[in-house]
């Protein structure tokens, strides 16, 4: 069990490390040389490892613009986060090794599902299996379930998602990146299709539907057709704006030595700096990650496609999360008023979700839609990842999570399910 325990806690949950030991076995499988194999698996790694600085430095100025944030427009309500959650869970109710032991479990009943189905989709986002595996972990031990029940259960509910998500948005994906060689893993894919659906109901038709990506600017604003410039003219005013709504007294606090409006600004620019990052590591990531797998689909999930976090679809249309980044953020604001006047908790807006999975929204609308579909249909993704939280926070409150809600829609409807439907059938039972 030692032994288990340090292959989950050690290996499972650093991703970069499982997404390399899978580019091995992929390399292994199709009888690289030695070489081949080393450098194959060591790209992969670095490639993974370039990506997550990158979104380190995005979350790091996230974190900072979310202060700001909350005190510069006087916010007060629940921030969700299934961290938190996660940490009560293992601390409080001792269930640190079930959510372990139900990470791993989802990974397997991941590979079974998909050697047996249609569904070929390998899900490699460690910290999202691990969100999941912590919901589905919660919810079942308050319905009752303890032990290997409690594993398997979590483990095959956890499986079918991880196949499931990939599998709905991967028609989206194909004419997104335009090859069917990579799959979507990331577990807010109820959000992204549900905002290409809303942007295709509203968005432009036949000829009228233009593409955010491609807007013709007037020549003295062609240097906005940069991504990363386009973004810094974004970023920096947001910034310095919301600093100077917070004041010179609070924002301070954070700037330490720095003029808290200067401060502003350098954290606008490394915002950009983690989003170069980030699209740098995503294109090393998928140089090697998608010939390695072929090995893998070859021999253990014939036609096995490797179901990747978010930021690998950034690169195919960088505008369109911009776009979708503000609109979220728009709509989750809206929400965040809206809300409590249906007797729904005020749930504040996430700033690395408005980013992660609105920026990832933005393009599912922008490609079914185009510029009025990711418009409106960010606002109302926005509005729609906020109702979702908001509607759990009864059920947390009634498990002893005061005040405490998740995001990530995907594994927001796992624990709906659960408290709608799973656990007040496994009570009757």
């Amino acid at each position: 069990m030692g032994v288990v325990n340090f292959i989950i806690e050690n290996i499972l949950t650093q991703a970069s490390v499982t997404i390399a030991l899978i580019a091995m076995l992929g390399l292994i499988l199709q009888k690289k040389s030695t070489g081949q194999v080393i450098s194959g698996s060591l790209k992969t790694m670095l490639g993974f490892m370039v990506l997550s600085a990158g979104s380190s430095i995005i979350v790091g100025s996230l974190i900072y613009f979310g202060h700001i944030f909350t005190e510069g427009f006087h916010m007060q309500g629940i921030i969700p986060s299934i961290e938190a959650i996660n940490g009560q869970a293992m601390n409080e109710l001792g269930l640190g090794r079930d959510i372990a032991l139900t990470f791993l479990a989802i990974f397997v009943f991941n590979i079974i599902i998909a050697r047996f189905t249609k569904w070929k989709y390998i899900f490699l986002t460690g910290q999202a299996i691990l969100w999941m595996a912590t919901m589905t972990t919660v919810f079942g031990y308050f319905a009752g379930l303890r032990g290997l029940a409690l594993i398997l259960v979590g483990g095959f509910i956890g499986g079918v998602f991880a196949v499931a998500m990939p599998a709905i948005a991967q028609p989206f994906v194909r004419k997104i990146t335009g090859m069917d060689d990579i799959a979507l893993g990331h577990f807010c894919t109820v959000g992204y299709v549900f905002e290409a659906g809303v942007a295709k109901l509203v968005g432009g038709k036949g000829d009228k539907k233009k593409s955010v990506e491609d807007l013709k600017l007037p020549a003295q604003f062609e240097f906005l057709q940069d991504t990363y410039l386009s973004l810094m003219v974004v970023m920096t005013p947001l910034y310095i704006i919301t600093a100077a709504f917070a004041g010179e007294e609070f924002a301070s606090t954070l700037s330490g030595d720095t003029h808290y409006l200067m401060f502003a600004f350098l954290q606008s620019i490394q915002f950009v700096v983690g989003v170069y990052v980030l699209l740098a590591g995503v294109r090393l990531l998928l140089g090697e990650i998608v010939p390695a797998f072929r090995g893998i689909a070859m021999r253990l999930v014939p036609n096995a496609k490797p179901a990747l976090d978010c930021p690998v679809l950034f690169p195919f249309s960088p505008n369109a999360v911009i776009v979708g980044f503000i609109t979220t953020t728009i709509g989750s604001i809206i929400a965040m008023f809206v809300l409590p006047v249906f007797g729904l908790a005020m749930i504040l807006p996430g700033m690395l979700t408005a980013f992660f999975a609105g920026g990832t929204a933005g393009i599912f609308g922008n490609l079914t839609g185009g510029i009025r579909g990711a418009i409106i249909g960010g606002i109302v993704h926005g509005f729609f990842i906020t109702l979702l939280p908001a509607l759990l926070v009864t059920t947390f409150n009634s498990m002893g999570f005061v005040n405490a809600t998740a995001t990530d829609v995907d594994t927001v409807t796992a624990a709906l399910l659960y408290a709608w439907l799973i656990g007040p059938l496994l009570k009757a039972f």
